[in-house]
């Protein structure tokens, strides 16, 4: 009973059977190991159970084993190449982007790693370029172009505080008070735009609950409450609210949107629900023979809807929370689109609730999501779900050539119809040929990964007949992220508000994340010009803000 034993699943029409035997008294010697197993499991999965560090990852990743969609891990790390049909320039292009791109964990980070450091020069106490050298004599010293570069990181609070005690002199005869001018640039705010933005991008970019970020203060000597910090978010949301608004403006004329939902806990709703739920109680106590019928009950999920929409190369996220469903909120984004564009591609996954009701889209669904099916049953049907995985890792290459070699949607398209077209097209005739010959059950959960694909082909596909149709939605996959990380640390929104203004920072700081902008600096100027914010928000973009800093008509009302 030492060694732990191995935790087996057994189909439940195995289990009648052996129960028959028992039954009979026709145990076999393998009845009989399977039983001891099965009890030595039961055992097992007790012992875990009592330990209070167990966590249900745990246990799942005991039972299952640890989850991973990794091609690597599922088929190892000596597997095929990552594509036989790509073209000797894509293959010189991916050799040498791997020969100049450093290996993960290669080492210390260089100094252009750190843009938000302090740049500092740092002259010779006794040479400058021209003098003569000290150690020969005869030569002359120059400038290397080369400087020899220290980094030193030192820490300080999110949020600092100066206290100015300004001087005050009062006459002895008049009594006139003379107070000291509070130094240039003090401001007059007690919280300026830095701390507004720091709080922000504590909050909704890093997922830190104002009761944390209070307490990590306090630590440091600077007192900070919770609810000042919201009032202090509060007010910085209405300021910026203009960039958000223009950003939802702008991601409706996009060429591509991607749009997915996750769960999301608001107790304004809670509570709503629980005063229905008490005065039906109450309605059904009063009707003694309760043949009154009941109205349909009105929808009760809560949800977070991730938007991420492509246009001009730029990428723009947008979150909604409440209600709605992802399509509904797609199509209150898309009412904004100008009437004489055409048609953009949506990519989702295959739930109806996606879609955006009456505007159309050209519909594409997301192959990671087919791909999923068979990562999740490959340790059942590892032949099967190899022959997918593989070809599917195929096309991924091949997408990921066209990036390295930046080809325009058009040259992308021809690239895959040329590359990935035929991969897919056997991959299609495999699958068929599977029901066909009678290979797999169509009810087992490897037939069921087969019929996803096949029921949903022409939209997984969209990418070898449209240009600029992405392979999947995990762009928005990872946007969710934002959300849901705000989720586990701070478990809900108090208010619909509430969860207003998360959904305006969310939107703001990985739009920032997205196009490789500094989120605080964005903030940080939007909150400085909020006036010309909202007169012009088109001009206050993450990726055109620094102009608009940066002219003149701006340095002089800064100034």
């Amino acid at each position: 009973m030492s060694k732990k034993p191995k935790i087996v699943e057994v189909p439940a029409d195995s289990l009648e059977v052996i129960l028959q035997h028992v039954e009979a008294h026709e145990l076999g010697a393998d009845d009989w190991e399977l039983i001891r197993t099965l009890l030595l499991s039961y055992v097992e999965l007790t012992e875990l159970l009592k330990n209070k560090n167990t966590s249900l990852t745990r246990l799942r990743n005991l039972l299952f084993g640890a989850s991973t969609e990794k091609a690597a891990a599922l088929l190892g790390k000596t597997a095929a190449p990552l594509s036989e049909a790509t073209s000797p320039a894509g293959a010189e292009a991916t050799a040498d982007a791997e020969s100049s791109t450093p290996a993960k964990n290669h080492g210390r980070n260089g100094v252009d790693a750190y843009t938000g450091a302090k740049k500092i020069e740092v002259p010779h106490p006794s040479l400058q370029p021209g003098d003569p050298c000290p150690q020969c004599d005869n030569g002359t010293v120059y400038e290397t172009g080369r400087p020899g570069v220290l980094v030193r990181v030192t820490g300080q609070p999110p949020l600092q505080a100066m206290a100015y005690f300004l001087q005050k002199l009062r006459c002895n005869l008049c009594g006139t008070l003379f107070t000291a001018d509070a130094p240039d640039g003090v401001g007059s705010e007690k919280y300026d735009a830095t701390a507004r933005s720091m709080l922000a991008l504590l909050k909704y970019g890093a997922g830190m609950p104002f009761h944390r970020d209070e307490k990590l203060h306090a630590n440091l000597g600077i007192p900070l409450p919770a609810s000042t910090q919201w009032d202090i978010v509060e007010t910085h949301a209405q300021h910026v609210e203009p960039a958000f608004e223009e950003m939802v403006r702008q991601g409706a004329q996009g060429e591509v949107l991607y749009n997915d939902d996750t769960g999301v806990k608001i107790l304004q709703f809670k509570r709503a629900e629980a005063a229905e739920a008490n005065e039906e109680s109450s309605d059904n106590d009063a009707d003694a023979d309760g043949a009154a019928e009941q109205p349909a009950a009105e929808r009760r999920g809560m949800f977070t809807t991730g938007i991420v929409a492509t246009r001009d190369g730029q990428k723009i996220a947008l979150f909604f929370s409440g209600r709605q469903h992802a399509g509904e909120n797609l199509k209150d984004v898309l009412k904004r689109r100008a009437a004489d564009l055409p048609r953009p591609i949506q990519m989702c996954d295959a739930l109806s609730r996606n879609l955006p009701g009456e505007l159309q889209t050209i519909l594409a669904n997301c192959l990671a999501h087919g791909r999923r099916q068979f990562v999740e049953i490959f340790d059942r049907f590892p032949d099967h779900c190899r022959h997918v995985i593989e070809t599917l890792k195929g096309v991924y290459a091949n997408d990921a050539i066209a990036r390295q070699q930046k080809l325009s949607a058009e040259q992308r398209l021809l690239f895959h119809q040329a590359h990935s077209g035929p991969t897919m097209k056997e991959l299609h005739v495999w699958l068929e040929a599977q029901f066909a010959q009678r290979l797999v059950e169509p009810n087992s959960a490897l037939g069921v990964a087969i019929s996803y694909l096949l029921k949903r082909w022409d939209k997984l596909t969209l990418f070898l007949r449209q240009a600029g149709a992405p392979l999947d939605n995990n762009i928005c996959e990872r946007a969710l992220k934002v959300a849901i990380r705000h989720r586990k640390n701070s478990l809900f929104y108090k208010t619909c508000h509430g969860a207003h203004v998360g959904d305006i920072f969310m939107s703001l700081i990985h739009t920032c994340e997205l196009g490789g902008v500094n989120p605080f600096d964005y903030l940080t100027e939007l909150e400085r010009h909020a006036a010309d914010l909202a007169l012009s928000p088109q001009d206050w973009m993450p990726w055109n803000y620094r102009e608009s800093v940066g002219s003149p008509a701006q340095v002089q009302a800064v100034a």
